[in-house]
């Protein structure tokens, strides 16, 4: 009960500066829109990279893996569980820095106990 009234008086304060709050918001959209994250499966046989706003940006395959889905079915089937793990891995791997920079913004505008609650918006 304290910690929930605790939070409101922060986000009451908060709203006094709403300058201070839209400039957070500048800040994390821009590291989001920079932000680039690997991702990887089948010991780098696949790899990902996406951005913080979790947008595939490059996928890469190993020649071998390549050469191999031209030949048998089954390599491409093993080809396309790859791509979905090292794209599910990069993603993951995203949004832990996204909750983290959310985080550290939160703590810097003194709302460090509503940073669960502020990356659970964004998920």
């Amino acid at each position: 009960m304290l910690d929930k009234l605790k939070a409101m008086q922060a986000i009451g304060s908060l709203m006094k500066n709403k300058e201070q709050l839209a400039e957070a918001g500048e800040r994390i959209k821009a590291k989001l829109e920079t932000m680039r994250v690997d991702g990887e499966a089948g010991g780098g046989a696949c790899r990902a990279v996406v951005s913080g706003k979790m947008k595939l940006i490059d996928l890469t395959l190993d020649p071998a893996l390549l050469a191999g889905m031209a030949v048998d079915e089954k390599t491409r089937e093993l080809a396309t569980a790859l791509i979905k793990d090292a794209i599910n891995d990069a993603t993951e791997n995203a949004q832990k820095q996204v909750q983290q920079l959310i985080a550290r913004e939160a703590d810097d505008l003194g709302l460090g106990d509503l940073a669960p609650q502020l990356t659970g918006l964004l998920s």
